[in-house]
Order: C-alpha cells, then sequence, then structure tokens
C-alpha cells in the first residue's frame, strides 16, 4: 500500500487566520509539520503535530525525511509551487506523491499593492542566486520584481542597476506582504526585512544603450582577446543551434563563451557549459556572463575532446575552436542526444577539410558565410571583407 501523499500547505505573513479551511484541516491531522523557524512560529498552540525545522542542506534531505510517517505536512511562505518546496518535492518523489496547498504568491500580493499586472511584470530571484542573475531582466520600461533573501538586498540591486546603465531607477521595498507588519516604501538606503521584494521599473540613464535578448549582441558587449565569434556570424551561428527552453549547450573552445552565453540569454531555462582550456579566457568567460547576466553558465577546464569526458548529455553543441584536433568532432558526435545539433565553424584550411569531410560522411548542410563590411579607400569608401567562415550544421537522426 503506497504511503498518502505528503501534504505542502502554503502560509502567508497573515499566518493561521489568512489559512483556507482546507489547509487547517490538514495541519490539525498532520503528525509531523516541517517547516522554517517562521513559518513553524506562525502556528497556534493547538495544533498538536510535532514541528520540525528544515534541516541543512534541505534537498538532499528531504526523502528520509518522510520515510515512516503517514501524515506529513509541510509549510512553505505563499504559494509552495513558485519558487518553493512544492516544486522540489514534485521533483522528486512525482506529482501524485505530493498534494499541495497554495496561497497567494508574494508576487500576486506585490502585484496587487503595485497595481502592476502580474503578467507584464519580470520576475527575478536572488534568493541563493548570484545579484547577475538580475541583469538579463533590465530593459527600458520593463516592470522588475526582484526576490531577496538579506536585509542589503535593495542595496544590492540598485548597485546592479547603476553598474548596468539604469542608475535612475527609483526602488520600492515591499516587506511582510498580507501580515499585520506589510510596509510598501521607497527605498532611500539601509536595510529591511531579510525576505522581501524590491519593485522597479527600468529607467535607462542617458547614453544606455539596450541589450537585445536576440542573437547577435555587439561585439563590444564581450571582453576578448580577438577570440571572439563576430556578431553576424553569431546571429547565424545560434539560429542553426535553435536554442530551446531548457535544452543544454556544449561550446567547445568557447573563447569569450559568446555562443554559450547569448544561448543562455534566449531563455531564462536554457543551460550552458563553456570549455576552455586557457585560463585567461575562463576568466573572461566567467566576467561575461556575470556582465550579461547569465552567471549560471558553467565553465569546464580543459581541451576537447579530453575535457567533454562525464558532461552531462548535450541537446545541441557548438566547436567554435579545435574542430580539427583529431577526435573532438568524433566525441562531439558521440555525446550529441538523439534529435540533437551541431555546428562547427572554421577559418583555416585545415577546419574546413575536417568539416568538408564531416559534410560527406555524415550529411547536414555546408555553408561558407562571408561579410563586407564598409571602409575608407583614400577619399572613398569600399568594401572590406573579413575572413570567410566555414559552418558545417547537422542535425543527429532520432534513434
Amino acid at each position: 500500500m503506497s504511503r498518502p501523499p505528503v501534504t505542502v500547505i502554503g502560509i502567508g505573513a497573515d499566518g493561521w487566520p489568512g489559512l483556507a479551511e482546507a489547509a487547517r484541516d490538514a495541519l490539525h491531522a498532520a503528525e509531523v509539520i516541517f517547516g522554517g523557524p517562521r513559518q513553524l512560529s506562525l502556528l497556534p498552540t493547538e495544533i498538536a503535530a510535532e514541528r520540525r525545522p528544515w534541516p541543512t542542506p534541505l534537498v538532499p534531505a528531504l526523502p528520509r525525511l518522510i520515510e515512516g510517517l503517514e501524515r506529513a505536512a509541510m509549510l512553505a511562505s505563499g504559494d509552495p509551487m513558485f519558487f518553493g518546496i512544492g516544486s522540489t518535492l514534485v521533483r522528486l518523489l512525482g506529482a501524485e506523491a505530493v498534494r499541495v496547498i497554495t496561497h497567494p504568491s508574494s508576487i500576486s500580493l506585490a502585484c496587487a499593492r503595485l497595481g502592476w499586472p502580474v503578467e507584464d511584470v519580470e520576475v527575478v530571484s536572488l534568493v541563493g542566486r548570484p545579484a547577475a542573475t538580475l541583469h538579463a531582466a533590465l530593459q527600458p520600461g520593463r516592470r522588475v520584481l526582484a526576490l531577496v533573501g538579506e536585509a542589503g538586498g535593495a542595496a544590492t540591486v540598485a548597485e546592479r542597476l547603476r553598474s548596468r546603465g539604469y542608475g535612475g531607477s527609483p526602488l520600492r521595498v515591499l516587506e511582510q506582504l498580507g501580515g499585520p507588519t506589510e510596509r510598501v516604501a521607497p527605498w532611500t538606503g539601509g536595510e529591511h526585512d531579510p525576505l522581501a521584494i524590491v519593485a522597479f521599473e527600468c529607467r535607462p540613464d542617458a547614453g544606455t544603450v539596450p541589450l537585445p535578448r536576440t542573437p547577435g549582441l555587439p561585439d563590444n558587449a564581450f571582453d576578448h582577446d580577438g577570440q571572439l565569434t563576430k556578431h553576424e556570424i553569431r546571429a547565424i551561428t545560434l539560429a542553426a543551434l535553435a536554442p530551446v527552453p531548457g535544452q543544454l549547450l556544449w561550446d567547445v573552445g568557447a573563447g569569450s563563451g559568446s555562443v554559450g552565453i547569448e544561448w543562455m540569454r534566449a531563455h531564462p531555462a536554457s543551460r550552458a557549459v563553456a570549455i576552455e582550456p586557457r585560463e585567461d579566457r575562463r576568466a573572461r568567460i566567467a566576467a561575461n556572463a556575470d556582465a550579461l547576466g547569465v552567471p549560471a553558465l558553467l565553465i569546464v577546464a580543459g581541451a576537447a575532446p579530453e575535457a567533454l569526458a562525464g558532461l552531462p548529455e548535450p541537446d545541441a553543441i557548438f566547436v567554435g575552436g579545435g574542430a580539427s584536433v583529431p577526435g573532438v568532432l568524433d566525441a562531439c558526435l558521440s555525446a550529441l542526444r538523439p534529435g540533437g545539433r551541431l555546428v562547427a565553424n572554421g577559418v583555416t584550411v585545415e577546419t574546413e577539410t575536417v568539416l568538408a569531410t564531416a559534410h560527406a560522411h555524415h550529411g547536414g548542410t555546408l555553408t561558407r558565410i562571408a561579410i563586407q563590411r564598409a571602409a575608407p579607400i583614400g577619399g572613398f569608401t569600399g568594401w572590406a571583407p573579413a575572413r570567410p567562415v566555414t559552418q558545417w550544421a547537422y542535425r543527429k537522426e532520432d534513434q
């Protein structure tokens, strides 16, 4: 006989009075209630269940926490399925093993207080995440709600806005939403409740040039030493790689990391691994990923094919450097998930020969891309050609 589902209950700053009848009944029936100290303290003394605070680290301990328990309940702030324990439990145990009783999320409450339509708001969680995650959301006129988990969260947000050319955006801090000590006020400096929302509408400073989410960011958006897929070629390359939300890219011979970074900027759920042998370039990749709002980019030291061993199975692979090294393309093709895409670029005759051979053996498309830019010729203007790029694009057949 299977164990009854774990009940996850959302609770707001208003505590017990704000709970629906179903949530109260579940708490009365529970033998053990798990939660953070703040959530557990909101329960009345008449609840007879044993109260257990979350262990640290939490996620690895979750499956064994409920072993042998018939009536386990867990408390979460607001909506448990919004950056909450409910989502984690469903991922670990399956939807049939979890019963979720929701409460209005902090985002819904914040939008109600601000008069902002929820569907028009960008939400960024900085709780346990790098502050640079905020950068990708910064676009003129966009309304952003940043979830922070420390008393200096608003100051951190303000500093990030200044560094990215949006320092004139006024901040509002929303604390204890729905509770008796709720506070919504402009931020003028100083600390606030550790768990708060920082709200702002992006106002670019004079001279700030917005960075689009479409592929082909200007080359000067990246710090590089010349090892950079130029923006026209990068846009064509990303189109061939066809980013899909939630999928994983290997950026092999990453250089400045531009292709992996733009892959991740296409959607918040997109993931990428940058493989780069040179330490100085790995430092640049990290700095570029931070500046462009994708600090979760995984950077792996080493050269292909050896550095590819043990990496998670990719949905797409870009080979920007090292395609002519023996074994690199073979290792990439072997690792690629069925239905995945591989794109390799080359500018040398040697690499072009390798790509032409791969095209002959495996199919796909082989394209030569030539870019010319207008440049002065004496007192006139002429066309200055860049080095042509040969690109092999291949889709692995489903098996």
